[in-house]
């Protein structure tokens, strides 16, 4: 089975454990994510986006200088915006983060409940779910020469003949080298896949 059907599942996973919705970043670089989900009501996600609230979470705060879990009412840092409390408006009442990985190459993920606090063996269950997929997502050291040479000509605009021309494959070839790399790359396409690759200092 490839990667991401698997991350699919988790994140199903994650979507039960989350009653009320959640948002991961898995492997935060240069403050972009590699992957970024979130399941939080789009309300909400329109007000935290046009207030920037992003750059003034406490919960992402406590997630950039630790790691683990905590529950969103006992990370002890102040929130002078008042977004925890404006969050709870739609339906964000009660919450935890989990934060995973390097500084280099933070996962980070928000898992709420309008009904009630997590309880220890919920938050151990958040954890392990995100742990895995950041496990899963790790961005790969290298590309083969073959599928770096594809997303190459992709990049540079040719389209898959006249790439395949240049490489002296066929198209079809052409064609599985792409979707070797974007397997790889956990990307759903092929200009997501070419991004990626981009960032990653792989092409």
């Amino acid at each position: 089975m490839t990667k991401a059907p698997v991350l699919d599942l988790l994140l199903h996973e994650l979507s039960l454990a989350a009653p009320a919705g959640f948002a991961v970043g898995l492997h935060i670089r240069y403050v972009s994510p590699l992957i970024m989900v979130n399941t939080y009501p789009d309300a909400w996600q329109e007000v935290y986006t046009s207030k920037l609230y992003g750059l003034r979470d406490p919960t992402l705060a406590w997630g950039l200088s630790h790691t683990g879990t905590r529950r969103w009412s006992q990370i002890g840092l102040p929130d002078p915006f008042g977004i925890l409390e404006e969050g709870a408006e739609y339906g964000l009442r009660y919450g935890m983060i989990a934060s995973i990985g390097p500084m280099s190459s933070r996962t980070i993920a928000g898992a709420s409940r309008d009904d009630r606090e997590f309880t220890e063996d919920e938050m151990e269950l958040v954890h392990r779910i995100v742990q895995r997929m950041h496990d899963l997502s790790e961005p790969p050291a290298r590309l083969s020469k073959a599928q770096a040479d594809a997303l190459k000509r992709i990049a540079e605009g040719d389209r898959h003949a006249a790439a395949a021309a240049k490489l002296g494959i066929s198209e079809s070839a052409f064609k599985a080298r792409l979707t070797s790399a974007r397997q790889k790359l956990m990307a759903r396409t092929t200009a997501e896949a070419v991004q990626r690759a981009k960032e990653y200092g792989l092409i």
